[in-house]
């Protein structure tokens, strides 16, 4: 337990003990909850969902996501013969063909049996340059926290002696072959408040990753600091991760760092061969001109290091019109963003007048994406893949380069579910304070008045929800003749930091009014009933799911609220949820807990109100978000007899499980419940 002293002391709470996630009789309660709730819903019905979706999860052609290192394409894959997957390389010319030559790397499940431990792949990093080693990330159980283990691409094993960190949360830059910069908590005194890291050290090999030197370090109660390495200017980058939203970045080498970068804490900035793109977040009055937030500005970097950025503007956001990311390859900038919320994308070349071209052709009604194919920037020729999708039509992954050359097609996934009959449409809402609040409809033209709906939602940390293919949800509700929504709440990223910060803090509570806002509109336009809406939402949006139950629980039928944040009064201290704070307030100051309390939906609840019926789920390995918040909200509500169910497996980290078979399962369990509670399945 954090000792500090607290404003707002949970001493009446008679669920604590919940929090202890491993303690037997926490445990023994989670798992007679889940039995339950399995036995209620888990019927025949929702077997052959679960296998539907597993299959589906599982098909040979689905898209293989490749990044390149060095002549390799890299890829990742899970199907029914791999749950754990294999890690497994080809050429790009093997790639474009149909069937492409892969050579296996690593067998995530043989390894696993191996050692007889639940390693869940999370990724790996290659020695620039050779790319004949590797970092392995591996987790137990699918939670953040991983062991990184070095692995030889030429003999296709684990490195004998060679670098193994312990599992802790964090990871590891390659310096040069012998030397790692370890930016992990693992080690007494080694991580923050969060969990993160607190220090960048320098590792030799051979040597005790516990007595690596420190070069940099960050306080306790900044949320994490993080170390890399540039080889084409032979420096370290350091930074110090204050809050979620602010950073202060040092330039230095082996001895730590030598000169911060000067700019606000607040700016994101990205540099590449003399020059620097730089957001600001908030506005800023640079040479007597105030820049507003998300603003993009272009300076070389000589003048930034010498602190006095000659910048130049080459995008300004409008009301609808956000800038969503931006990102250096082969010396040209690539701008994402959204316009009333389609996607658009323009590449400009340093020099001169800056002058943008557009990479046209992309998707209207649905959603774009593009990253470079290289993992190292020395090594780029300027290759981007492109994939584009909406929530009918399955995702096509394409080969351009920052010459705007005509995308090449190079993979399409097949379809999961049968989208016959099935139309896109957008609408808006508007929401308690007059905003018009967009969101997505896919469902059958013909609307009905009384239609199934899946609403869903986020509205948080800039995030934006935008209209992916929806496979999982197609084969469990629209095939099935039902209808779901996406909603553009606040909070999130679709109109950029404006939208954000608008449902932020104080004003998270106005996201939500958002989210009740759409599915009342849904009434208001003859889609549905209340009764007929069913809401899901995960994590910070379960946050919201939770505040839907208890602030407006007569705009919907039922309710998936998973991993969810749901005590706002202790999340701060409950894994990583110090990191937080800049998103929710701290409830540890008088004036923040004045309005977090009202989103607080554990303390909210109370008995005697007409509750929906609720689905509570977490996950047990899950050390991002608490299980305790779930764990508790179900105790609760049952205490006080709603129809509260909960729904805990053991492994799994922040999401719905660690393999196909797991996340089918979670998934499957969820969508029961719904149709089954708003009435359009019987019992």
């Amino acid at each position: 337990m954090d000792p500090r002293p607290t404003l707002s002391a949970p001493d009446d709470d008679p669920w604590l003990w919940l929090e202890e996630i491993e303690a037997p009789r926490a445990t023994a309660w989670a798992d007679e909850q889940s039995a339950r709730t399995m036995a209620a819903f888990a019927d025949a019905r929702f077997a052959a969902d679960r296998d539907a979706v597993r299959t589906a999860l599982d098909r040979p052609d689905k898209l293989p996501h490749v990044t390149r290192r060095g002549d390799w394409l890299y890829n990742f894959w899970t199907d029914a013969a791999n749950p754990k997957g294999i890690w497994r390389r080809t050429t790009l010319a093997s790639y474009r063909s149909a069937v492409p030559e892969w050579q296996l790397l690593l067998d995530v499940d043989a390894l696993a049996r191996e050692e007889a431990e639940d390693w869940v792949w999370t990724g790996a990093g290659t020695l620039p340059g050779s790319h004949d080693r590797a970092l392995l990330r591996l987790s137990r159980g699918g939670g953040d926290a991983v062991v990184l283990r070095e692995f030889d691409l030429v003999a296709l094993r684990m490195v004998e002696g060679g670098f193994v960190l312990p599992e802790a949360k964090g990871g590891a830059d390659w310096l040069d072959r012998d030397t790692l910069v370890v930016s992990s908590a693992y080690g007494e005194g080694m991580a923050t408040r969060a969990g993160y890291a607190r220090t960048v050290r320098l590792w030799q090999r051979g040597t005790d990753p516990a007595a690596a030197r420190v070069i940099f370090e960050v306080p306790d109660d900044h949320m994490g600091a993080w170390g890399s390495y540039e080889a084409e200017e032979d420096r370290l980058v350091f930074v110090d991760q204050q809050g979620f939203y602010d950073t202060a970045v040092h330039l230095g080498g082996r001895d730590g760092p030598a000169q911060r970068i000067d700019l606000p804490t607040d700016m994101g900035f990205r540099w590449q061969r003399g020059w620097v793109a730089l957001r600001p977040r908030s506005p800023w009055t640079h040479a007597g001109v105030t820049h507003p937030a998300d603003t993009l500005l272009v300076a070389s970097l000589e003048s930034v290091l010498a602190g006095a950025p000659d910048c130049r503007v080459i995008f300004t956001p409008g009301e609808r019109t956000a800038l969503q990311g931006f990102f250096w390859c082969d010396g040209r900038l690539v701008v994402s963003v959204l316009d009333e919320l389609r996607p658009r994308f323009t590449i400009f070349t340093p020099g001169g007048d800056w002058q943008g071209r557009e990479l046209s052709g992309l998707s209207e009604n649905g959603v774009a994406s593009l990253w470079p194919l290289d993992t190292e920037d020395d090594e780029s020729d300027g290759s981007l893949l492109v994939q584009t999708e909406d929530p009918i039509t399955p995702p096509s992954l394409l080969l351009t380069n920052v010459g705007l050359a005509t995308p090449e097609l190079l993979r399409r996934s097949s379809a999961v579910y049968d989208a016959a009959g099935l139309v896109v449409t957008r609408h808006e809402a508007v929401s308690e304070d007059g905003e018009r609040i967009p969101y997505v409809v896919t469902g059958p033209a013909a609307e009905t008045g009384q239609a199934p709906v899946h609403l869903s939602g986020y509205g948080g940390f800039r995030i934006s929800r935008l209209p992916h293919y929806q496979g999982m949800m197609g084969k469990l509700w629209l095939e099935k003749g039902g209808t779901t929504v996406i909603a553009n709440i606040r909070g999130g990223g679709e109109f950029g930091t404006r939208w954000h910060e608008a449902g932020r803090r104080e004003r998270k509570a106005l996201s939500h009014a958002d989210f009740a806002a759409v599915a009342a509109d849904l009434v208001r336009r003859g889609v549905t009933t209340p009764g007929r809406i069913a809401a899901e939402g995960g994590s910070n949006g379960g946050l919201l799911i939770a505040n839907m139950l208890t602030r407006y629980p007569e705009r919907f039928g039922a309710l998936f609220c998973t991993i969810p944040l749901i005590d706002m009064r202790r999340y701060t201290r409950l894994l990583a949820g110090a990191s937080w704070i800049a998103e929710y307030g701290d409830p540890d100051v008088a004036e923040d807990w004045a309005f977090l309390q009202h989103i607080s939906a554990y303390q909210v609840a109370a008995p005697g109100r007409s509750y929906p019926p609720i689905l509570l789920a977490t996950a047990r390995k899950d050390d991002r978000v608490h299980p305790g918040h779930a764990r508790k909200m179900a105790a609760k509500l049952q205490a006080m007899g709603y129809p509260a169910w909960f729904y805990e497996p053991p492994a799994g980290g922040h999401g719905y499980g660690k393999d196909n078979a797991e996340v089918a399962s979670f998934a499957a369990l969820g969508a029961a419940f719904l149709r089954r509670s708003i009435g359009w399945e019987k019992a």
